[in-house]
């Protein structure tokens, strides 16, 4: 089996934010033990902005970008090396892979990514994952590692994605305010509770949360990967959930089996602004997957540019799909509602072209 496992910043660093010797040693032994049991793992691990803080002493997290992506530099390091030095116990050698979300948007690049990632496992190592923050902008906003988690999944055809954290799985409810609160076992693959609205972040340390997580675990089901989110600080969870035991909430896979770039699209970047589109349209988009034209955009929200992601909303306000568009919310502004003959020479025909354009419901 081939297995994706993620690990937060709040699950291997203190209140301090410094790095736990303890945690990681406790899940690099787990590694080694699938690895000794003839499966295949990749770790994507977070921690560096936080251990580059405890290592420069600065006593909080900052906010400002510079900074942030500083310490990040400083952070990787020291995290890479109580990796090396735990899976060194084991006779393992950890194999250092930062990305961006560029590398799963450009095809050139994801495949690079892929053959990387895929000899490495082959050389026997074990590859440890984090977003390059220390030269990325936009991409530390997206940097919850989560998203990166399933992307990495997809990437490599795994069977199973782990995404550990400080909680047990999906409630019913959040539990640390509603007594009733139950753990959800299983989640079909076209399930309402993918949609449903969650805690954003779950600590000051991490960038993650509830929310980060669902969103994750649904971009891991529409790529046909099972995915269990689970408590990091379960013994044994790596182990479990791979022999297929009940650790937390397990999402089963669908078979829409979508390419990187529309999970990209759908789930893991940065929305821009909107576009509200008419009946007509809304039928095209969902009942025949075509382009949506800019005849059928009625209303045009907040400001992008071309390249950007914005959400497709239909005349209710549901929204349907994702799309990366052609043109700036200006030019959008100017020309909506105009059949494609009435449009000016220097506008794309598309609003966004069906290849850039993720269906939601």
């Amino acid at each position: 089996m081939r297995v994706v496992a993620k690990i937060g910043t709040s699950s291997i660093t203190d209140h301090l934010g410094v790095i736990s010797t303890a945690v990681i040693d406790a899940m690099c032994d787990q590694l080694a033990a699938l690895r000794a049991a003839g499966h295949e793992v990749v770790l994507v691990s977070s921690g560096a902005v936080s251990a580059g803080v405890s290592a420069l002493g600065l006593g909080s997290r900052p906010t400002d970008m510079p900074t942030l992506q500083a310490i990040s530099a400083a952070g990787q390091s020291r995290l890479m090396e109580t990796y090396n030095r735990s899976l060194d116990r084991h006779g393992l050698v950890a194999a250092q892979v930062l990305l961006v979300p560029h590398d799963f948007v450009d095809r050139r690049q994801y495949l690079h990514a892929r053959q990387t990632l895929l000899r490495l496992m082959e050389l026997g190592c074990v590859p440890i994952v984090n977003e390059n923050d220390a030269i990325a902008a936009d991409e530390l906003r997206f940097g919850d590692n989560d998203r990166i988690a399933t992307l990495v999944a997809h990437n490599v055809a795994a069977d199973l994605l782990v995404l550990l954290t400080d909680m047990p799985g999906l409630y019913t409810s959040d539990p640390r305010t509603d007594a009733t609160a139950t753990l959800i076992d299983t989640v079909d693959a076209d399930d309402p509770l993918l949609s449903v609205a969650a805690t954003a972040s779950g600590s000051t340390r991490g960038s993650g949360g509830m929310a980060s997580k669902l969103s994750a675990a649904r971009m891991a089901s529409w790529a046909g990967v099972r995915a269990v989110i689970a408590s990091s600080a379960r013994p044994n969870v790596l182990v479990d959930a791979v022999n297929g035991a009940s650790v937390g909430t397990t999402f089963l896979p669908s078979d829409r089996n979508l390419p990187a770039r529309k999970l990209w699209i759908g789930f893991a970047t940065n929305v821009e602004g909107a576009v509200v589109v008419d009946d007509g349209a809304r039928r095209a988009l969902l009942e025949r997957g075509t382009s949506l034209l800019p005849a059928g955009v009625t209303e045009v929200i907040g400001q992008f540019d071309v390249g950007d992601v914005v959400e497709v909303r239909d005349l209710q306000g549901m929204v349907i799909a994702r799309g990366m568009v052609l043109a700036d919310a200006d030019t959008m502004r100017e020309v909506k509602g105009r059949r494609t003959t009435d449009l000016p020479p220097t506008v794309a025909h598309e609003a966004i072209h069906r290849d850039d354009l993720m269906v939601l419901v």
